[in-house]
């Protein structure tokens, strides 16, 4: 009798999904968070209960979540991919009226145990809606201009009302993601290049417009591309945070200054050290050799959720494990190249290791989608 019929005749059902879940990729997920929950310790100088144990019982959560998730049927995501979109939407846009406001930015809706963001919600939303509509339309229809509206409305209305709160890595992200699924859904490149040109002119008109009757942006915004640009024009303020960053990127060194001997975080020169720039104290610590291990646990898990959508024989498990893959690379990338300089700073947290509920917790649901269709493809 072969492992498969013993599976089949012996086990049950249950069981046997339990038996399919992609571990390897678990383990990552879990390698991740860990990392997250020791440097949490070290920003608290040692304390575990302020930042340390909150986020490790989210990852337990966010666990069962994602493993309760995994379970169900990848067909009944499917059905649900419409729900959820109008759910997530309808959270974002409730938003307006009851959020709760913190440093300048409405974006998150109190619920008494937790503030839930909901815009993070919606990019999860976003990349199921997309997988489902273009698993719907024939891939003949993906690149004619009549079935380019109902994605690029799925993708603008949401990323319009995150801009309100204003939340613009988070509309980016949004953004980002939902023409990325439109690429992998098969929509002409020519679309893509055309977008990217007339971005490009309109950074070009922005810079060559400055100083002329026709100038297109403010005077204080064109200074703030200025303090992006070179930091340290102005040391003491605007660029301060990010030359702090860079201070604590390089102090690090190759193997770093040790477990809670970070000096840019320990005396708090560090902006948001538990949540935006939580790798900046990572690389000061543990130097290159930290930062590249934690870089490397990222592209294992990319890796792992690629090699799962090759397998898959159905164009929605395809699209959702792919634009899931392509949400949390966009989460790390952004938030890396914010902290290193080479990005405006706009608030990207570094996906598992910053501290926050929300990105957490669907981020694990993200993952549980991918297990849902790593479970229950054709065996």
């Amino acid at each position: 009798m072969s492992y498969l019929e013993y599976q089949v005749k012996y086990i049950p059902a249950g069981f046997r999904k339990l038996l399919y879940i992609n571990w390897p990729l678990v383990l990552l997920l879990a390698a991740v968070a860990a990392t997250g929950v020791l440097m949490l310790t070290s920003v608290a100088g040692g304390e575990t209960a302020r930042w340390a144990e909150p986020q490790l019982k989210r990852f337990g959560l966010g666990l069962v979540l994602m493993l309760g998730v995994a379970m169900v049927p990848l067909w009944f995501w499917r059905n649900m991919a419409g729900v959820a979109y109008a759910s997530g939407l309808f959270l974002v846009i409730l938003v307006e009226f009851v959020g709760v406001e913190v440093n300048g930015s409405v974006r998150w809706i109190n619920l008494g145990f937790m503030q839930l963001q909901p815009s993070e919600l919606m990019k999860v939303a976003l990349v199921l809606a997309l997988a489902a509509y273009y698993d719907w339309l024939p891939v003949t229809k993906s690149s004619r201009p009549l079935w380019l509206i109902p994605p690029l409305a799925l993708i603008l209305l949401p990323t319009f009302l995150v801009l309100r709160q204003p939340d613009l890595g988070t509309a980016l992200l949004l953004l980002t993601g939902g023409g990325t699924m439109m690429f992998l859904a098969g929509v002409h490149w020519a679309y893509f290049a055309t977008i990217i040109a007339a971005g490009v002119g309109t950074v070009v008109a922005v810079f060559e417009s400055r100083g002329t009757p026709w100038q297109i942006l403010a005077d204080y915004q064109y200074r703030r591309i200025d303090t992006f640009i070179d930091p340290e024009n102005d040391p003491l303020g605007a660029g301060y945070h990010i030359t702090q960053a860079k201070i604590a990127l390089g102090s690090g060194g190759l193997t770093g200054k040790g477990f809670m001997q970070g000096t840019q975080s320990r005396l708090n020169f560090l902006p948001e050290k538990h949540t935006d720039f939580i790798f900046n104290t990572l690389a000061e610590e543990f130097g290159f050799v930290g930062g590249m291990t934690l870089l490397t646990l990222y592209g294992l898990i990319i890796f792992f959720c690629v090699a799962s959508a090759l397998q898959h024989t159905s164009r929605f498990a395809t699209l959702l494990v792919l634009g899931v893959a392509m949400t949390f690379f966009l989460y790390f990338a952004v938030n890396m190249a914010m902290v290193m300089g080479l990005a405006p700073v706009v608030g990207v947290p570094l996906p598992l290791v910053s501290y926050g509920g929300s990105a957490m917790l669907v981020l694990m649901l993200a993952f549980g989608l991918v297990q849902s269709a790593h479970v229950h493809r054709p065996r």
